[in-house]
C-alpha cells in the first residue's frame, strides 16, 4: 500500500505558453503538429518502478506519468526551453529545463530519490479511489499523491493521516474532480467517479509540491 502524511512535502516558457498546452494536448492523441510548426520530440526513461510511475509537468502542466508517454501519447513540442518536473509522493522531485530543436529526439533519463523529510503518521485511514481513466492523477491538500490505478483494486488503497483534506483528481482533456473528506482513525472510505471529457485547461492550472 502507498502510504500519504499529513503533510509530506514533496516537490513558462512566457513567450510561447499559448502555444505549448495545446500542442501537448495534441501530441497526446496523436495529432500532427498544426501549420509550419516543426515540434520536437521528448522522450522519457523511467530507471525503475518508482521512475516510471512518477507524474510528469511540462511547463506547469501536467500530462501524465512516465512510462505512458510514447506511442499515441508520445510528448512533441514547439522549438526552446521547456522546464520538466516529475514528482512523486515520497520523493524529492525532479526538475530540470531542456532545450528542444526542431525535428529532433531528445531523451530524458528520470531517477527519483527519496525525500529524507518523509515521515509516516502512527494511524491512518485508508482511501480506495476507483476512477475512469485511472491514468489520472491524485493530488490531496494540492500535494501530488500518485495515479488513480495505485489506489484502487484488491489489495491497493491510500494510506491518509485522519482528519479533514481535499482530495482531487485530473487529467489532461478531462474535468478535474474535487472533493473534502474528514477521516476517522481506522476509517475506510472510498471515492468511485468517472472524469468527464474536456479540454486539457479543464484540468485545472498546475498543482506544486508543497515544498
Amino acid at each position: 500500500m502507498r502510504k500519504l502524511t499529513r503533510f509530506v512535502p514533496l516537490a513558462v516558457f512566457a513567450s510561447f505558453v499559448l502555444l505549448i498546452l495545446p500542442a501537448v494536448a495534441r501530441a497526446q492523441q496523436g495529432i500532427p503538429p498544426a501549420g509550419n510548426q516543426i515540434m520536437g520530440e521528448l522522450r522519457f526513461d523511467g530507471v525503475g518502478k518508482v521512475d516510471k510511475a512518477s507524474g510528469v509537468w511540462i511547463d506547469g502542466q501536467y500530462v501524465g506519468f512516465v512510462k505512458e508517454l510514447k506511442g499515441d501519447k508520445k510528448i512533441l513540442l514547439l522549438p526552446g526551453e521547456h522546464e520538466i518536473s516529475v514528482r512523486q509522493n515520497g520523493y524529492q522531485d525532479f526538475v530540470q529545463k531542456v532545450v528542444i530543436e526542431p525535428g529532433q529526439v531528445q531523451s530524458m533519463r528520470i531517477k527519483m530519490e527519496r525525500d529524507p523529510r518523509v515521515h509516516y503518521a502512527a494511524a491512518n485511514a485508508q482511501v480506495k479511489i476507483v476512477v475512469d481513466p485511472d491514468r489520472a492523477a491524485v493530488f490531496v491538500d494540492n500535494t501530488f499523491a500518485g495515479h488513480a490505478h495505485d489506489f484502487g483494486g484488491v489489495g491497493r488503497a491510500m494510506l491518509i493521516s485522519p482528519g479533514k483534506h481535499k482530495i482531487r483528481i485530473a487529467l489532461p482533456g478531462y474535468q478535474a474532480f474535487e472533493t473534502d473528506v474528514d477521516l476517522k482513525p481506522g476509517q475506510k472510505f472510498e471515492i468511485k467517479t468517472d472524469l468527464a471529457k474536456g479540454s486539457i485547461e479543464s484540468a485545472g492550472p498546475d498543482i506544486k509540491s508543497g515544498k
